[in-house]
């Protein structure tokens, strides 16, 4: 199994293509967003004739108004493995969503069952007072500290809180219990590769990116997302690009100018909080800078 991984817009999506042929392998995307079908200008998702050329997995299998969680990925994801081992093709796993490439490598989700109730009571918290009322709520039944957990990240605390309030338990003795449970594909030879870019060159492939994606109709695809539903799934429509998108179609509309700045600044923001996380959660995996090399080897790649 072999893991391809690196920040938006670094190349991934390009190199896997061409590394698919050389490895015999089909592609199975780890994009949190890409598995939501009709969300395809603004998560950079494979082109019509890229998806016709290797068979590619979890991608827009999902309705993009149906929220989907990390369980639901991982047992599609495993569905996958097994279909594509079946037909004796190596399995190249890709994107940046690390929680969700991290699936591959240890376990992430637990088997606390979380009640409508319970949602509903978490939701309401967070209408009522952001993400600050979340992060004291959580607080109150953590007086043993809530470990490396981003509080900064809605989506985050509002799990964990669910979790904590549905088992009884703490984060920490939730993350103890999970970091127990057995390694995910324990027979396979994973390889891991996380790529690079220096930051003049990411920012200026994100500059293009955003500029292409709004060339080919970002805006008409949001606002056609929003007549059929898209705000049912927050996560989705709270994603960069689709967020700033969103914002621009329901407030008075401001220079196309001032839309793209926006979205350039938040990816950056994301590119960031990747390369943090691809340094502090996968420290053994092996790096290539693609301004060093440009075409890199399988060898290079995965050694």
């Amino acid at each position: 199994m072999y893991l391809l991984t690196g920040p938006t817009a670094v190349g991934k999506t390009e190199l896997c293509l061409r590394l698919a042929e050389e490895l015999e392998a089909e592609i199975l995307s780890c994009d949190s967003m890409q598995v939501y079908e009709g969300m395809d200008i603004g998560t950079a998702k494979p082109t019509t004739a890229e998806l016709a050329s290797v068979r590619h997995h979890c991608i827009g299998i999902f309705p993009f108004n149906h929220t989907i969680n990390i369980h639901t990925y991982t047992e599609v994801a495993a569905e996958a493995v097994d279909k594509i081992t079946r037909r004796g093709k190596a399995v190249l796993v890709t994107g940046g969503s690390g929680f969700y490439l991290n699936s591959f490598i240890q376990p992430v989700c637990d088997e606390v069952k979380v009640s409508h109730e319970i949602r509903a009571e978490v939701n309401q918290l967070q209408d009522s007072g952001g993400l600050h009322a979340l992060v004291e709520n959580l607080r109150s039944l953590n007086p043993n500290g809530l470990g490396d957990l981003d509080i900064q990240n809605p989506r985050r605390v509002v799990r964990a809180l669910e979790r904590c309030k549905a088992s009884g338990k703490t984060v920490l003795e939730l993350r103890a219990e999970m970091e127990s449970m057995p390694e995910p594909f324990p027979d396979f030879n994973k390889r891991i590769c996380v790529l690079n870019r220096g930051d003049n060159a990411l920012r200026e492939r994100i500059q293009l990116r955003t500029s292409s994606m709004l060339a080919n109709g970002l805006v008409d695809e949001v606002r056609g997302l929003l007549s059929r539903g898209l705000l049912e799934n927050s996560t989705a429509a709270a994603s960069i690009g689709y967020r700033e998108v969103i914002a621009y179609i329901q407030n008075k509309p401001q220079p196309e100018k001032h839309l793209e700045e926006s979205i350039n600044r938040s990816t950056w923001q994301l590119v960031r909080k990747q390369k943090k996380w691809f340094r502090s959660q996968l420290p053994c995996a092996r790096r290539v800078d693609l301004d060093l090399c440009p075409v890199p080897s399988v060898e290079d790649l995965f050694g």
